[in-house]
């Protein structure tokens, strides 16, 4: 037997998802087993024969997801207005791998690339909808947000420390005194309303396409139940000008939420930006344009 993983994403490869097929779900065996073109970091994904995938999480702090997804999708999906993944199977520790896993149902589409859509305006419309029928679903012993959602619709003054280091450690290379403003914004604008559903990780790559349109929303592993602000980062890192005025409008939330909104974006964007080492001159430049989109959107509507 091989043994686990050593850092979460070492030692998970194709011949072991073979394995714990062949060992737990023989039925399936003789399938082929391909890497999927654009992976997560948090779980690693495979695709099994033509119509289903094989997703395993990459170390232990992912691993509350799979239990909560497959419990909470088959809920939460009639109300959806696009098609979200079917879990299929739920495997167990094995073969050397020590997080339980899932099958599931294979999503067709492409990643959600401006290239791959027709309509920009009418795509953030469309993820707008999506959105607001999520925070339409029955919330009655949802998961309320906090370790499992990487605090996700908690707010954002869990990271605080955090994004008040990366500021200091970023004085010269973005405007500190602005960005320090946006956070400050962020946290002063609490969360009063209901608890909502949020999805936790509204972003191109969990948003497939097909003929332009959006059709699919994947990787709900850190979904739950709370504060709707950390779905609405995708207005700076994906959409701007008119698409982001259209799912401002769709989505439409009061300012307080987009203020802490803007907090989300601003704290993820700083720690990669923080991050970001001399080879990384492409991710570094995404993040500083995420940040100079939100500094110029809060001077623009506070």
């Amino acid at each position: 037997m091989a043994s686990a993983p050593a850092d979460g994403r070492a030692g998970i490869d194709a011949a072991l998802v073979k394995r714990l097929i062949a060992a737990q779900f023989p039925r399936w065996s003789d399938l082929a087993v391909i890497p999927v073109e654009v992976d997560g970091w948090d779980n690693r994904t495979y695709r099994l024969g033509d119509d289903m995938t094989v997703r395993l999480p990459t170390a232990a702090g992912y691993v509350p997801a799979v239990a909560k997804e497959n419990h909470w999708l088959p809920r939460l999906a009639p109300a959806l207005p696009v098609t979200v993944p079917v879990v299929l199977a739920t495997g167990v520790p094995g073969e050397g791998y020590p997080f339980p896993w899932s099958v599931r149902g294979w999503v067709p589409g492409r990643t959600a690339d401006p290239d791959h859509i027709d309509d920009l305006s009418q795509f953030a419309i469309s993820v707008a909808e999506f959105l607001r029928a999520l925070q339409r679903c029955d919330t009655a012993d949802g998961p309320l947000a906090g370790a499992h959602s990487f605090y996700r619709g908690a707010p954002p003054a869990h990271y605080d420390e955090e994004t008040r280091r990366c500021l200091a450690e970023l004085d010269g290379r973005v405007d500190t005194a602005r960005a320090a403003a946006v956070w400050e914004a962020a946290l002063a604008a609490q969360h009063s309303g209901e608890p909502v559903w949020f999805h936790g990780d509204i972003a191109s790559g969990n948003l497939l396409v097909a003929d332009g349109k959006l059709t699919a929303v994947i990787d709900f592993g850190t979904c739950g139940v709370g504060d709707p602000a950390c779905d609405l980062v995708i207005a700076w890192t994906m959409f701007s000008g008119d698409s982001r005025r259209a799912f401002r409008d769709a989505v439409d939330l009061d300012d307080g939420t987009w203020a802490r909104a803007r907090g989300w974006a601003l704290w993820k964007a700083l720690l990669t930006l923080a991050g970001c080492g001399d080879g990384d001159r492409e991710r570094a430049a995404v993040n500083q344009r995420v940040i100079d989109e939100v500094l110029a959107d809060h001077d623009s509507t506070g």
